[in-house]
């Protein structure tokens, strides 16, 4: 049957202005209102919808830019061939894929299409060839020019994986070429056989950069991870291993040392790479003579000594003498051969083949790397990114690729040291399997980076820029979140194949055997925040969930990574229940899950395809929490309205630990000789936070974590949201070093009451 939708969509150009303006919003995915937290309804208004709109690329503000968006939209699908990407679960039944074709009525009965399709390896495993006499399926015309939709049949049943189809016409005056990628994708996320038989898993979280350590430089490091993972997994039978964002950072005040907002999510976080362990660095005199300099010596031991991580300081300190190993690793790997300096050490070559495997998004972040470092040292205040000379605002291009070419020296370092943090993290990864963890390193993978870092400049194509994501009014926060990220943007996100998201999670489950995904519901909705407008006027844009939830299976089969979702806020049903459905663990957070009466909900309404933990680095300690020091700081901070805001959120806290103690009583957890009024327990003791770890062991989830800072009883929380340089955020250390964490006695008791979760061994 012919549907000729050409005269549809005229007519569908006739609607007033504001008909046209929720059309375009609706095909697009914004949606036209949403529920808070609290049930609230909120519409969509026609200023944030032209807001959004434009923030896409689309002309909303009159009618006429509504209808030339529209017909553009609708001309999209028609400029070529093939759709950019065709996503299936295995085990597909009978499908089709559809070929747009240049033809004209004389000729429609004449056209041959002819396919072959090729595997990752370049191996063609099908080849196909239909026509002529094919129906067609629809009729447009597209720039004045007569096209054809048909639909052709994927008869071979393909296994996991990506495949590339490319397709020939002939038989009409116009034949054409097209291609089209082929996903085929598992239908659940990949769990691990030891929890699939039943069995659980505990472990730790810490922030990496708090630990301290007798031999780190004043931030805990990828060695003190590895000596972590070996204690944890050998001492106290931890299965896996919480660890905040490794993501590259500037690392420096105030911006740029959340772990939750990156220069880049592809790459590793230097500061984190332990010189005592790296070969070339110890061989190098160079490097010796600096690290016993004065200068230097007085720089590590005054950030050591510190209780705040001095980011700044140590990563300078590093980047020194990482030039210092570069210089020796060129000496002691490479040799000049007809002028070209190639590799001459299996050493060497490792690094080339990393290189080569991390292809072109390894040089465009070393590019933008070595690009921004110029433009600091010619102006103490650099421009950003978006304000560059035009030819460098972009990756690719003429200027770009000769300043790669002029700055190749430069640009490896880069790379080495990208390479020298990832074979680092390798190694700790190695341990967690050697100490038979059941699942391993959990890194969190964050929600956005940077906007003028070099994730976004690398990802401009498929960003928003002129938008932000964030959160809708809360409790939490009444006037709405603004994070500051620009948001994927879902049309050209697919446009690209799902490449950059692909290469993103890729990367990530490459760290360990879990990740944690901030703001899981980014997958199926973002919250948009037109920049130079209030979060509370935001709206919710919606992102192909189904698609992207295939492609996270595939990716965390072929890794074998588990995947934890974090759900926290506002979660639609369907949301969990998809998330549920592909084997996505949720996070349930002690602190948040009540009963309509505040009552803390039993063990046995966790989930069981869940991670549940007591607090995380945006709440306040357990042993903060207990004494209220996160609202006494508030408080001081001038965060709350009036000092009768701060009397209702003490009676607020009262009322909540009252419910905790009646739950631990009525768990029969509650501690010998601990009363079940908070007014007679006025301290987090060690006993409590136990009997707490202890209520979450006996629910269900697969997943118990107890952070380090619980179990050693710290009393300030490492982020406080809402602040900048008036806390300071990500910098708080441990009170405890790595070496005294492993005699305390609290830790072991608080793991000896959780080891009863440990599932059978890795493998076994």
């Amino acid at each position: 049957m012919v549907v000729f939708t050409h005269t549809r969509t005229l007519r569908m150009y006739d609607g007033t202005e504001p008909e046209l303006l929720r059309l375009l919003a609706s095909r697009v995915g914004i949606a036209p209102d949403y529920h808070d937290i609290a049930g609230t309804h909120h519409v969509t208004g026609d200023e944030t919808a032209r807001a959004i709109l434009s923030a896409m690329g689309f002309r909303a503000g009159s009618r006429d830019g509504l209808v030339a968006s529209l017909r553009a939209l609708d001309d999209a699908a028609w400029q070529q061939p093939c759709d950019p990407i065709l996503l299936l679960h295995e085990g597909y039944q009978a499908v089709s894929w559809s070929l747009r074709v240049p033809v004209e009525v004389e000729e429609e009965q004449r056209v041959v299409v002819a396919w072959s399709i090729v595997d990752e390896q370049g191996t063609v495993v099908h080849r196909d060839e239909v026509g002529p006499h094919l129906p067609i399926r629809e009729v447009r015309e597209v720039d004045g020019r007569r096209m054809v939709r048909l639909e052709l049949p994927l008869r071979e049943k393909l296994g996991l994986g990506y495949y590339d189809l490319a397709v020939v016409t002939t038989g009409h005056r116009v034949g054409i070429t097209g291609a089209l990628r082929l996903v085929v994708a598992p239908t659940q996320c990949y769990v691990p056989e030891s929890l699939q038989r039943g069995g659980r898993v505990w472990g730790l979280a810490v922030q990496l950069y708090a630990l301290r350590s007798q031999t780190n430089w004043g931030v805990g490091d990828f060695g003190d991870l590895s000596r972590l993972v070996e204690w944890a997994g050998r001492d106290l039978g931890a299965g896996i291993i919480g660890l905040n964002p490794l993501h590259a950072l500037k690392n420096t005040r105030p911006h740029h040392l959340s772990p939750y907002s990156p220069n880049s999510r592809l790459f590793l976080n230097d500061l984190y790479i332990d010189l005592e362990q790296l070969p070339e660095y110890l061989r190098s005199d160079e490097a010796q003579a600096l690290r016993k300099s004065p200068e230097v010596q007085e720089a590590v031991e005054r950030a050591r000594r510190s209780d705040r991580v001095d980011a700044e300081t140590v990563v300078q300190v590093k980047r020194r003498l990482l030039h210092c190993a570069y210089r020796q690793f060129l000496q002691d790997n490479y040799a000049e051969v007809d002028g070209i300096w190639r590799p001459s050490s299996e050493r060497g070559r490792l690094l080339e083949a990393f290189i080569r495997d991390e292809g072109e998004p390894l040089k465009q972040f070393a590019l933008f790397h070595v690009l921004e470092e110029e433009r600091s040292r010619l102006d103490p205040a650099p421009a950003l990114w978006p304000s560059w000379q035009a030819e460098y605002r972009r990756p690719n291009g003429p200027a770009s690729d000769d300043y790669y070419r002029r700055h190749r020296d430069r640009i490896r370092f880069v790379q080495y040291v990208q390479w020298v943090a990832a074979e680092q993290l390798g190694q700790a990864k190695a341990k967690a399997a050697k100490a038979d963890m059941a699942v391993g390193l959990y890194p969190d993978l964050a929600l956005g980076s940077d906007r003028n870092g070099a994730e976004a400049w690398m990802l401009q194509e498929v960003l928003a820029l002129e938008a932000d994501c964030g959160a809708p009014p809360d409790a939490f926060a009444p006037q709405g979140q603004n994070w500051g990220f620009a948001p994927f943007h879902p049309l050209r996100l697919k446009a690209a194949g799902y490449r950059p998201f692909i290469e993103l999670i890729r990367k990530t489950f490459r760290q360990g055997g879990a990740i944690r995904i901030d703001h899981v519901m980014m997958l199926f909705r973002l919250f948009w925040v037109p920049r130079g407008m209030s979060a509370a006027a935001g709206a919710y844009v919606y992102y192909p969930a189904e698609d992207l939830l295939k492609i996270l299976a595939l990716e965390s089969v072929r890794a074998g990574t588990l995947v934890i979702g974090e759900d926290l806020g506002t979660v639609p049903d369907y949301v969990r229940e998809q998330l549920a459905r592909y084997k996505i663990l949720s996070y349930r957070v002690f602190y948040f899950e009540r009963q309509w009466d505040g009552a803390c909900k039993p063990p046995s309404d966790y989930p069981t395809q869940s991670l549940a933990v007591v607090t995380t680095h945006d709440l306040p300690t357990l042993a903060g929490y207990w004494t209220g020091e996160d609202i006494r700081l508030r408080a001081g901070l001038g965060l709350y309205s009036d000092e009768t805001s701060v009397r209702r959120a003490f009676e607020e806290r009262t009322g909540d630990k009252a419910h905790i103690l009646a739950a631990l009583r009525q768990a029969g957890q509650l501690p010998p000789g601990t009363a079940d009024r908070p007014e007679a327990v006025p301290v987090m003791t060690a006993d409590l936070a136990q009997a707490i770890h202890a209520y979450l062991a006996s629910s269900p989830a697969w997943i118990v974590m107890a952070n380090l800072d619980d179990m050693i009883g710290e009393v300030t929380q490492m982020n406080l949201p809402g602040t900048l340089d008036a806390y300071p955020n990500w910098s708080r250390k441990l009170s405890l070093s790595l070496e005294d964490l492993q005699q305390d006695e609290r830790v072991h008791a608080l793991a000896a009451a959780l080891r009863t979760l440990r599932p059978p061994a890795a493998g076994s």
